[in-house]
């Protein structure tokens, strides 16, 4: 069974913008655009910069610094949809927002969500 992790309460993420959080040994972006969340890895690959403090429009980020744009549902940069980020289930349980990251040994093995089955 995955482990989901209370990052936050609902209402603690404004409309249209996200907020970073330490999940697991790792930074995560937790956006809520449209009533829906959605979190991915917080650093950006050009130049590691926070993805949380970026604009968000249309389930879309862009780098505060370089203005690189990533997906918010799974992690794919705009520009080549080759390359993605890690994307990351969040899942809302009464008031509180909870994301699951798997250990990083299962995340560079090829998993990016919970084991289903």
């Amino acid at each position: 069974m995955p482990e989901f992790t209370t990052v936050a309460k609902v209402g603690d993420i404004p409309e249209g913008e996200g907020r970073a959080y330490a999940v697991n040994g790792r930074m995560v972006a937790v956006f809520f655009e449209k009533g829906t969340y959605h979190a991915i890895d917080d650093f950006c690959p050009h130049m590691g910069a926070s993805m949380a403090g970026g604009f968000l429009e249309d389930g879309i980020v862009t780098c505060p610094w370089h203005a690189w744009r990533f997906k918010t549902c799974d992690g794919t940069w705009c520009d080549n949809p080759k390359i993605s980020i890690d994307s990351f289930e969040v899942h809302v349980e009464g008031d509180e927002i909870r994301v699951y990251v798997p250990d990083k040994e299962a995340s560079d093995a090829g998993t990016e969500g919970p084991n289903e089955g």
